[in-house]
């Protein structure tokens, strides 16, 4: 009986993982499958062919926006990843109520949601007249990516030797000079682990860019407009890139961050 009562769980627990894997994965599994489709109907399959990605590297917009979605996910990423490792530095050196303190209000930007931050970002660029379009864009992603930095950088200062610097500045070491010999090297790792997180928010953000640019479009608001028009098979192609592109770095930050647990 309690064989019988513990396969039945096992399998309950078998079915209901296949069923969520099944929900979560089962529409991207078709929209790849799609993506490879001759046909331009999504009723029938009518041969494999890679026309559609041939035609996605011809568009001139899907370029565009190519081009602006990497160009400001690396600046966000260089500029937040400066800002988030020297905030967790300057945290981590302050005292314990003071740091809390700047810890939680560091964590509103990540629970808050991503449509109150673009709604409240736009209304603070127009109220300094500031024109919406790619600069807007960057400053907003910076503010977004900033604290993913911070909170991977945090755990490395925690775990590193308080010592270390103290040790350095007693043997003659200038401050400037002990930051990037001793404290650096010991957080690298959390910060390559920040950078890497703020560049795959910065990839695949829509809300906060659609809010903060009306001229300059990324890749997720071209998506965005072409499924408004009717979803062309090109845009299948575009969005198994992009998904390949994130799972591809998610796949690296996770596997770093083990790497950095054991």
């Amino acid at each position: 009986m309690v064989r019988k009562s513990r396969r039945a769980v096992k399998a309950f627990k078998w079915t209901y993982l296949a069923v969520v894997l099944a929900f979560l994965y089962v529409p991207i599994a078709v929209m790849i499958a799609l993506s490879f489709n001759a046909s331009v109907s999504r009723a029938e399959w009518t041969g494999f062919t890679f026309d559609w990605y041939l035609k996605l590297f011809q568009s001139d917009a899907i370029i565009a926006a190519l081009e602006v979605t990497i160009e400001v996910a690396l600046i966000a990423t260089a500029v937040s990843t400066v800002l988030g490792t020297l905030g967790a530095i300057g945290i981590h050196a302050m005292k314990k109520g003071w740091a809390s303190l700047l810890v939680n209000l560091s964590y509103l930007p990540m629970t808050t949601p991503d449509i109150v931050t673009g709604v409240s970002l736009m209304l603070m660029f127009v109220f300094m007249n500031i024109p919406l379009g790619k600069g807007t864009m960057l400053m907003a992603h910076i503010a977004f990516d900033t604290p993913y930095v911070l909170f991977a950088v945090m755990p490395r200062l925690k775990q590193m030797n308080p010592n270390l610097y103290e040790a350095a500045l007693d043997l003659g070491c200038h401050p400037m000079k002990a930051l990037y010999k001793v404290i650096l090297p010991e957080i690298l790792p959390g910060v390559v682990t920040g950078a890497l997180l703020a560049f795959t928010m910065s990839l695949d953000d829509f809300v906060i860019s659609y809010f903060t640019s009306s001229t300059d479009q990324n890749l997720s608001m071209i998506v965005y407009s072409a499924a408004r028009r009717g979803v062309e098979p090109t845009m299948y192609a575009l969005s198994t890139l992009m998904f390949l592109a994130i799972l591809l770095l998610l796949l690296i930050v996770n596997r770093r961050s083990s790497l950095e647990e054991m």
